[in-house]
Order: C-alpha cells, then sequence, then structure tokens
C-alpha cells in the first residue's frame, strides 16, 4: 500500500515539509518497483534516495546550526546512522539480494518516527530563530545553501 502524506507528519516549515514530502514519494517509487518486480528499478530509487537524503540532511543540519539548537549535533548523528543503514542496503543490493520488500518497511516506519520524534523536537527552536532574525530569514538559508541570492 502506498505510504500517503498526512498532517500529523507536518512540521510547519513549509521546506521541510516539502522535502519530507519527496522522501515520501521516494519510498512510494520503491513500491513500484517491489510491484513490477523491476531490481534495477530498486536500485535507482535507492541511489536517488540516498543521494536526496544528504541534502535534505545537510539542509536540516544547516538550519539548526543557524538558530543554535542544542541537540543538533544528536540530530546530525542519527541522520549520520540513518545513512549507514542505506549504503549497506545499496551495497547487499549491488551484491544481488534482493534487499527491497525489507528496505521499504524500514523507510516508512523509520520516517514516521523521526519526522515525529527528532525532526518536531527541532521546530520551535528553528521557528524561534527565523522570528528573531530580520527579513525573510528561511527563504535567505534556502537560498545560500543551494548557492542562489536571495
Amino acid at each position: 500500500m502506498a505510504m500517503a502524506w498526512a498532517s500529523y507528519l507536518e512540521t510547519g516549515i513549509e521546506v521541510i515539509d516539502q522535502q519530507h514530502m519527496r522522501i515520501v514519494d521516494y519510498i512510494n517509487r520503491l513500491e513500484q518497483a517491489i510491484d513490477g518486480a523491476d531490481q534495477r528499478a530498486v536500485g535507482r530509487v535507492l541511489n536517488e534516495l540516498e543521494d536526496y537524503c544528504l541534502s535534505h540532511f545537510a539542509f536540516e543540519e544547516s538550519l539548526q546550526q543557524q538558530v543554535g539548537y542544542k541537540f543538533a549535533a544528536e540530530h546530525k548523528s542519527t541522520h549520520e546512522n540513518f545513512t549507514k543503514r542505506l549504503t549497506k542496503y545499496r551495497e547487499r543490493h549491488k551484491a544481488g539480494e534482493d534487499v527491497a520488500r525489507q528496505l521499504h518497511a524500514m523507510l516508512g516506519s523509520w520516517l514516521v518516527h523521526h519526522i515525529k520524534r527528532d525532526d518536531m523536537a527541532y521546530v520551535s527552536d528553528l521557528k524561534g530563530g527565523i522570528e528573531k532574525q530580520s527579513g525573510d530569514w528561511l527563504t535567505r538559508s534556502v537560498a545560500g545553501f543551494f548557492g542562489k541570492n536571495a
């Protein structure tokens, strides 16, 4: 069954929510690859998801540093542990092991728990940091992270 975005996953920070929705899209693409018994598609999704998560994690961590989130190091460690898990799945897949169903189950569970537990914990600090900044701080941060002038 496809994973659906739900309001209980919303952080209230639009750019973060959009990035999380994209991860849900990857989870659903993985499900389609499983349904089609397409191991090449599984590999593509896994590679793209890993790349996307690295950029999403770096973005979140950058915002946390900018507002002085006191648990930024712990949050980064959580991201690093997840990235290691994805790397192991990718390696197992490359070795010919069918990891798709196990990966799909892990991703859906991890994403929900990570958002509800780890990400929701920084929301008030991030929003507070946004309010303290003059102008549209979040827009400038997004533009700066991606190397664009705001």
